[in-house]
């Protein structure tokens, strides 16, 4: 029986590879990319969930939450302006992920059926990251603990969540934090010596779709060059 996979982001870098990775005659997958629905919408993950069981015959097994934004927010901004930032960032990040996980387990456990939910996270999550970005470091530690939270609560039921966070990624952001004058700094604290490859993410990514052991239900995994060991 085909895996039948449902990924959000997947128009480009990160996304898009993982789609690749994860298509083949074993799997159906249904790749949305952001031009499928604004996640600063609250009612686009809904929309977005029915769209994909009606596309894939009433049965999603696994969902990768990868859509997300990384846009500066910086201190000085006007009241509402930075708490606007804010929001939109931590709806488009954190909360549409969890709507989508939501709809997941209650699929499966309507369906009684197992389920795997690989969330994409960040590096930032563990160490944070520039002054302008707090909104995104929250929203991906958030999007950890979301992790852990369903891995603890639904794995008697089959239903697994497994987080990935990479580091820099050379995809189009990376490609011009590199070029910036502070291209070499970013590119220093990186013992590997260079940033993570969509691919490599992509490959973490499959893995815990298909092959993970259940026993890893809850895991952080990391992809970032030992820019950051914990």
């Amino acid at each position: 029986m085909q895996t039948h996979i449902l990924i959000t982001g997947a128009s480009r870098g990160i996304g898009a590879a993982i789609a690749a990775a994860l298509t083949s005659e074993a799997t159906r997958t249904v790749a949305l990319s952001s031009a499928d629905g604004d996640f600063a919408d609250p009612a686009t993950p809904a929309r977005l969930w029915q769209h994909s069981l009606d596309r894939l015959d009433g049965r999603i097994d696994v969902l990768v939450n990868n859509a997300g934004i990384f846009e500066p927010n910086p201190l000085d901004d006007e009241d509402a302006d930075w708490l606007a930032n804010w929001n939109r960032t931590l709806q488009v990040n954190l909360t549409a992920s969890a709507d989508l996980c939501r709809r997941a387990v209650l699929h499966w456990q309507d369906r009684k059926a197992a389920g795997r939910i690989i969330n994409i996270a960040s590096r930032a999550a563990h160490r944070g990251d520039s002054p302008a970005h707090w909104h995104y470091a929250a929203s991906k530690a958030g999007m950890v603990a979301m992790t852990k939270t369903i891995a603890r609560a639904y794995a008697q039921e089959g239903i697994l969540a497994f987080a990935i966070c990479p580091g820099f990624t050379m995809t189009g952001m990376a490609e011009d934090s590199l070029a910036s004058p502070g291209g070499a700094n970013l590119l220093a604290d990186i013992p590997l010596g260079r940033v993570a490859m969509p691919g490599e993410v992509a490959e973490m990514a499959r893995w815990c779709a298909l092959d993970a052991p259940p026993s890893m239900t809850g895991a952080v995994l990391d992809v970032n060059g030992a820019s950051y060991v914990r």
